[in-house]
């Protein structure tokens, strides 16, 4: 296998995940823009706006097209057609992660249209299908042959029911505040 084709595959992954984690933040900022005041208002959108552009063209999709050339090139390497089940599933999850991908493209474009249909509640919790992606795949990766899957879905589930439960409490705890 060539070592410097697995490297770039991983910084490729990195990036793109760095991307889809950073466009939803910003996302979570445009629509907190939208209660303010003008001329406050218009300010923070147009630059919010300018980073999003900056980096779903720039970093993201360029990540994501990276990830797949280099990661079929490793795949084809290694495996050829001969393709164990662990990397079948590995690669059902980055479908899911290229669906979340698209469906973040869709918002990026409403978002750029000045169109905000999401309260920054709602883009804090998709923001966190991203880490359920990452932490999926990483765990399939590592664990490959051994992994029991029944086990590691039941673990990725109350992985992500954490994860939205202390977001829950996060803004019950805002709510509280104010």
């Amino acid at each position: 296998m060539n070592l410097y084709v697995l490297a770039l595959h991983i910084i490729f992954v990195v990036t793109w995940f760095a991307g889809l984690f950073y466009i939803v933040r910003l996302f979570i900022y445009h629509a907190e823009a939208e209660k303010k005041a003008e001329p406050e208002k218009s300010i923070l959108q147009k630059q919010y706006k300018l980073m999003e552009k900056r980096l779903w063209y720039g970093i993201t999709w360029p990540s994501l097209v990276g990830t797949y050339v280099f990661g079929g090139w490793v795949l084809y390497e290694v495996y050829g057609l001969n393709i164990p089940a662990w990397l079948l599933l590995k690669l059902a999850f980055v479908f899911g992660l290229t669906l979340y991908h698209v469906r973040c493209h869709a918002m990026f474009t409403q978002f750029q249209k000045d169109i905000v249909k999401h309260s920054s509640f709602k883009l804090r919790l998709w923001n966190e299908v991203a880490t359920i992606f990452l932490v999926a795949i990483v765990f399939i990766v590592e664990l490959k042959d051994t992994l029991n899957y029944i086990w590691a879905m039941l673990g990725l589930i109350l992985f992500s029911t954490m994860i939205f439960l202390a977001i829950k409490i996060y803004r019950n705890r805002k709510k509280v505040e104010a």
